[in-house]
């Protein structure tokens, strides 16, 4: 249980940080995810050779992801590191693939754990680019969770059997992604009570966002929504910058007499993501067990 119990201390630390900047150093990442190479290289490369060999390529699909060595890179050619990561994704999932395909998916060939943490760093990645996973720390939260734990099979909490079927095969990152996910339902349902509570509700918009004064603009991890000022939120990539941002646009609301913005909030998804880590845990996938219960 070495790798539930790192996982959760991280995402843990990551949410609170989240919480607190809205940034997560990525040294947190990279050292979970060394732990995780190194857990996993001591437990397969005995067993087999083709397992040593196996964990080995995807250590460094993971670790990729997370050490700096793309600023060098770029500085040497600004089209290394796009060529250098698309051949490791090649070489990678070709040679993973290629080996369980020649000698099988199980104890004599590739693992289902091996797979489980191919297929994670492709969702990762996928969804990322895809902006569904919105910040890279929570891409590299999920890849830091794959060669954490690639697989759950044994939750802590009694599930019903057709869920805990499903445990031995699904990727333990997808799961903590799904249970993060439907822990992220309540945040609309609180901030339409919180809209209707104060008398601002309105629909549909009321269950994504709400009123603040213009001067705690500067203060807070939102969005500004309305009044819409074109062209400002461009070029934002770091919390630092975002603060500058809003201070540029509170004191330009101000000057046109506005005192009231409506505003969504930027949900530190990291949060959800430990909850799902907890979850997933105790419980499997929440959504197999309410399945497996009609």
């Amino acid at each position: 249980m070495i790798g539930p119990v790192v996982l959760l201390a991280g995402l843990l630390y990551a949410a609170v940080e989240d919480w607190r900047t809205r940034e997560v150093s990525d040294r947190l990442w990279i050292l979970l995810a060394g732990i995780g190479a190194v857990a996993g290289f001591v437990l397969w490369s005995p067993q087999t050779a083709l397992g040593g060999v196996t964990w080995a390529l995807l250590s460094v699909l993971v670790l990729e992801h997370v050490l700096p060595w793309d600023t060098w890179a770029e500085r040497q050619r600004p089209w290394l590191p796009g060529a250098v990561e698309l051949a490791i994704y090649v070489g990678v999932g070709a040679a993973v693939l290629g080996a369980a395909w020649r000698y099988g998916v199980g104890p004599s060939g590739v693992s289902v754990a091996e797979i489980a943490v191919l297929v994670s760093v492709w969702s990762a990645r996928g969804l990322f680019e895809l902006g569904v996973l919105y910040g890279g720390a929570d891409a590299k939260a999920l890849i830091a969770c794959a060669i954490l734990v690639p697989i759950l099979a044994n939750p802590l909490l009694s599930v019903p059997e057709n869920a805990r079927g499903a445990l031995g095969f699904t990727p333990f990152a997808i799961i903590v992604l799904l249970d993060g996910a439907l822990f992220s339902v309540a945040i609309p349902l609180a901030i339409a009570i919180k809209n209707l509570a104060s008398g601002d509700f309105e629909f549909p918009r009321g269950f994504t966002g709400y009123l603040i004064p213009v001067d705690e603009l500067p203060r807070r991890f939102v969005w500004l929504k309305d009044p819409w000022l074109h062209g400002e939120e461009e070029g934002v990539e770091s919390t630092e910058e975002d603060i500058a941002l809003r201070r540029r646009q509170a004191a330009a609301l101000k000057s046109q007499g506005a005192t009231e913005v409506w505003v969504t909030p930027q949900v530190p998804f990291l949060i959800l993501l430990f909850a799902g880590a907890v979850a997933g845990t105790l419980a499997g996938n929440l959504l197999f067990d309410l399945l497996a219960l009609l």
